[in-house]
């Protein structure tokens, strides 16, 4: 006996595509209802002939599942979107929960009250500090002012500067005062920084301490070497040898020129005096001869005296002979 194929004895034939896709449905069916309660949707109708009916779109569906996927699509979300803006703009405008509302105070401004600022110095710890005393007579009653460290890029009157930073003090119904200081880090131990208000003689006292900058800040680093140790200082220079004296018997040294602007230096002193005048024509004159007779001046030289090598003696007779002596003058014929 032939058998379908995919059968077996005793069950129906193989299923067909039209039984799957029916399968399919009622399978997606289930699982839409798992998450999707069709009791809740506004939209969902069952009319009189057995189908479905979707009141937003206006669209009849056959079963359950044809009408969860309806709902997925883009017809029905577009027209849910439009239904939601119409209701909210129709809706009346709902009364806002009660919120606390904080008013700002406006008084009228008296002016700026009087300071005074005194620099003061601890030989001790060796920190500098500042003396605020402000006074407010006319302060409102039961008022204390207030100070505050401001710094310098919070403000917006005078250009931005890191060196420095403002402190202010305020009290009603006075302006608000700003001393501008340095940004160095301030003490804030309890002894260094305190402030007072005085409410019998309406000041208010403010002191403060700058912390002082360590010492090893201020001197050179010394740069370590390659191999990690200090490299030792230079060793000192020797001074210069001092110039050797004047030979005896060498010329006098020239002086140098004279500066520009200044004097110029003294004439050097010889060996036969003071130097005489030059004339008016030009040359140098002639020195005198040394005396014979002195036996100190024996050994003069004009060329030594006067900064020139000596002249050598005219040379007696040829090269080779003996030294003649002169001929006798020729008799007086008178």
């Amino acid at each position: 006996m032939d058998r379908e194929w995919g059968s077996k004895p005793g069950s129906g034939g193989a299923a067909s595509a039209q039984n799957e896709a029916i399968d399919r449905r009622e399978r997606l069916r289930r699982l839409a209802l798992e998450t999707i309660d069709l009791a809740k949707d506004p939209y969902f109708m069952r009319n009189h002939l057995g189908s479905y009916e979707c009141k937003l779109c206006l669209t009849l569906h056959n079963n359950e599942g044809n009408y969860l996927a309806h709902t997925q699509g883009k017809r029905h979300q577009t027209n849910l979107a439009k239904r939601a803006a119409r209701e909210a703009k129709e809706a009346p405008a709902q009364p806002q929960p009660h919120k606390r509302k904080v008013s700002v105070r406006k008084t009228v401004k008296i002016g700026r009250p009087g300071y005074r600022v005194t620099k003061q110095f601890d030989s001790e710890t060796k920190q500098r500090s500042l003396l605020f005393q402000i006074e407010y007579p006319e302060i409102e009653d039961l008022a204390k002012p207030r100070h505050r460290f401001m710094s310098s890029y919070e403000q917006r009157v005078q250009p931005f500067d890191k060196r420095y930073q403002y402190l202010l003090f305020a009290a009603e119904p006075y302006e608000i005062i700003a001393f501008k200081v340095p940004s160095t880090e301030i003490d804030k131990s309890t002894p260094k920084f305190f402030s007072h208000w005085d409410p019998d003689s309406k000041m208010f006292t403010l002191q403060l301490y700058f912390k002082s900058k360590p010492l090893e800040a201020n001197k050179p680093q010394t740069v370590p070497a390659a191999n990690g140790t200090v490299p030792l200082p230079p060793p000192p220079q020797a001074p210069p040898p001092p110039p050797p004296p004047p030979q005896q018997g060498a010329p006098p040294r020239v002086p140098p020129p004279p500066m520009p602007g200044s004097l110029p230096p003294p004439p050097p002193v010889m060996a036969n005096g003071p130097p005489r005048p030059m004339p008016p024509g030009g040359a140098p004159p002639i020195p005198p001869p040394p005396p014979v007779g002195n036996n100190t001046m024996a050994n003069f030289t004009p060329g030594t005296q006067m900064n020139r090598l000596p002249m050598p003696p005219p040379p007696q007779g040829f090269p080779g002979q003996g030294v003649r002596q002169p001929p006798p003058p020729p008799p007086n014929m008178g």
